[in-house]
């Protein structure tokens, strides 16, 4: 497995070695000691959450406070999507950036996104069948969001935002700048 870093310190594209013949093709999705030699995260995943969705569906932006934060991983099974981590944690330098990947059927990339960041993605092909998974349990007490087409986040979707498909709950999320419980950058949120 192939971890390449991004322009957001702790997010990470997971490439996998790719073993393909006659029959099709295999590959390890997650190997916790090869994550943890290059991430030196110990991340122990406790739940496991598939989503489909159909082109031009946008799910986002969403995170979980403390003390039920979570990293997650995401993984497409088919289709494609772009895949959205926001650095949502005050005082950062990267505060408010965020890092855009295409993850898919065809590259079999995934995302890791640790604590700290909203997630969101917007689906640009097919029927997306999408994986991702948590070491948090999910709890809605301490779940957030902020608006996924905030003028301020300068997010490319590569869709056309005005059909995108979105939840009532997502359209009536905060902007960044609206929301007051967000992560501190100088707190570690793995201690």
């Amino acid at each position: 497995m192939k971890l390449i870093p991004t322009d957001i310190e702790g997010v990470v594209i997971l490439e996998p070695e790719l073993y393909e013949d006659s029959r099709g093709y295999f590959f390890e999705s997650f190997h916790r000691e090869q994550f943890r030699a290059a991430t030196g995260l110990d991340i122990d995943f406790v739940q496991e959450n598939e989503s489909r969705s159909q082109r031009g569906v946008v799910r986002g932006m969403h995170f979980q406070l403390p003390p039920f934060a979570q990293s997650k991983l995401i993984r497409v099974v088919r289709g494609e999507i772009l895949d959205i981590a926001l650095d949502i944690r005050r005082g950062s330098p990267t505060f408010g950036r965020s890092v855009a990947v295409r993850l898919g059927e065809d590259n079999h990339r995934q995302l890791f996104i640790p604590r700290g960041f909203a997630h969101g993605f917007a689906v640009l092909r097919g029927d997306a069948i999408v994986q991702y998974k948590e070491d948090n349990y999910y709890a809605p007490q301490c779940e957030g969001s902020i608006l996924w087409c905030d003028p301020a986040l300068n997010i490319a979707w590569d869709i056309d935002t005005k059909d995108a498909v979105i939840s009532a709950k997502d359209a009536a999320a905060p902007k960044l700048a609206e929301c007051d419980t967000l992560f501190d950058y100088s707190v570690d949120y793995y201690a």
